[in-house]
């Protein structure tokens, strides 16, 4: 019999199923929870197509095979099924997200990842700050809880108002209770206070003074940025003075000679 050059090459080779540690660990946290309520797959069908046809979406369905290509680490949930299970194991549909590496209270720690040329309030702690790229000055909620009026900000990389002073992609020290203009003199620009300043939609940072009801924001003298004016408390409020920052002492792409 006359065989072919291609049915005497052996088989190929399929690919490995690439293994995502989260997903697996996931996966078993929810056989045990499915376990531990002493339900099976069959009653996690049947239970989750009554959710669906209630809510008139088969996306609410899962069938015993997903539900093992689940278990397994094989698959990750789409948000209706997954908010299917939370309701047949009684448990909370945040809960099961943070299974995935999805934890929705760490929503405003990704702002300036999302946005870096933004001046923010971010959650999150000080070596985040160190490491992400964010163009907008944003501010962090309390990191030491023995700290209780201080919060961190992200100086925007797109914000050059205290620049070379403070570069942007600073990490920003801030105390809420000096939250007033310091009147007085400084004898050089370093004693000068320097206010973290929320506005309607943003914040900024930078030297500050009151003119009546005009705040104005002075940018430092080597700066390309011109003093803004906002209508003071209007139109800006300050968030508290900056007592320290660290700051870059060249710009990130300059090359060493």
């Amino acid at each position: 019999m006359y065989t072919s050059r291609d049915e005497r090459l052996p088989p190929p080779k399929t690919q490995p199923f690439a293994v995502d540690l989260t997903t697996v660990l996931a996966g078993q946290e929810l056989k045990s929870l499915r376990h531990k309520r002493n339900i099976t797959v069959r009653k996690v069908e049947q239970a989750s197509r009554r959710i669906a046809d209630f809510k008139g979406d088969k996306e609410f369905s899962i069938s015993n095979g997903w539900l093992a290509q689940l278990e397994n680490g094989e698959s990750k949930p789409s948000s209706a099924k997954l908010f299917s299970l939370s309701v047949i194991y009684h448990v909370n549909f945040w809960d099961l997200l943070r299974l995935y590496n999805i934890d929705v209270a760490d929503k405003e720690k990704y702002g300036p990842v999302a946005d870096p040329y933004l001046t923010q309030l971010t959650s999150g702690n000080s070596g985040v700050f160190c490491s992400h790229h964010s163009q907008c000055t944003s501010l962090l909620p309390q990191v030491d809880a023995e700290e209780r009026n201080i919060i961190h900000g992200h100086l925007g990389w797109a914000d050059l108002t205290m620049f070379p002073m403070i570069r942007p992609g600073a990490l920003l020290k801030i105390d809420t209770r000096q939250n007033k203009l310091a009147p007085g003199e400084w004898r050089n620009e370093y004693e000068r206070p320097i206010y973290f300043i929320e506005l309607r939609e943003a914040y900024a940072c930078g030297w500050c003074e009151l003119h009546g009801n005009q705040l104005l924001i002075i940018p430092h003298q080597s700066s390309p940025v011109r003093v803004r004016y906002f209508t003071y408390p209007r139109e800006a409020e300050i968030a508290g003075r900056v007592i320290a920052y660290s700051t870059r002492c060249v710009e990130a792409n300059e090359s060493i000679a």
